[in-house]
């Protein structure tokens, strides 16, 4: 099978867990808070108890890497860029609280994800895991930036999936394939303009992500 293809057929999988996640944690704008749905991230909660919006959050995060762990042929993408879209999505998920918005990332890895219990314990416990506490530490200078300014890239993120889950062998010029190509390539274009952004090497890493799987589309 060609390079590209088994490309597009691990993004999709890959994207297809931040649906799933995305669905067992959802934030109601109107109470500002979080409900889990399911039992997937109960699992993951501190004594099986996410009594909190933090632990919430911070209980989602350790499952999606574990969610990221369970992919077969996960060494289709570096680990250095799951940690970047991992993330992304944390960047996300906070930045639906408003009082959340001028926070950094890394206030809330430091209090929250660092010293929940379950996170050493999944993320370094001996097992065949692509990324990991140390992997995620290594991309620490993206959680110096506020949520509300990087929870931006994660819109272009979200516009590269559609790209890739709505394409099919026999449908590879689908409107909505072509639709979402111009949904990223405007999302980009607002995140280059943004001065915060442009002047900072931090950004520039996840701008290199986004272009280079863009590119491999």
């Amino acid at each position: 099978m060609p390079s590209k293809v088994v490309y597009i057929l691990f993004i999709i999988l890959f994207c297809d867990v931040f649906n799933v996640i995305n669905k067992a944690i959802v934030f109601d704008q109107n109470s500002q808070n979080y409900t889990l749905n399911g039992q997937l991230i109960n699992g993951y909660c501190p004594n099986l108890n996410c009594d909190n919006d933090d632990k919430k959050v911070s209980s989602a995060f350790i499952t999606l890497l574990t969610l990221f762990n369970g992919i077969p042929d996960k060494e289709t993408l570096e680990s250095d860029k799951l940690a970047e879209y991992a993330i992304l999505w944390l960047s996300y998920i906070l930045n639906q609280k408003t009082q959340n918005g001028t926070i950094t990332l890394n206030d809330f890895y430091t209090e929250h994800i660092e010293k929940h219990s379950n996170y050493n314990k999944k993320t370094t416990d001996g097992n065949d895991t692509k990324i990991n506490k140390e992997v995620i530490d290594k991309k620490k200078d993206l959680m110096n930036m506020k949520i509300n300014i990087i929870s931006n890239f994660y819109d272009a993120f979200k516009s590269l999936c559609n790209m890739h889950s709505e394409i099919g062998e026999e449908n590879y010029q689908c409107n909505k394939c072509l639709k979402n190509a111009g949904d990223f390539f405007e999302k980009y274009e607002q995140l280059q303009n943004y001065s915060d952004i442009t002047e900072k090497g931090s950004y520039s890493q996840l701008f290199s992500s986004l272009s280079n799987d863009y590119e491999k589309f």
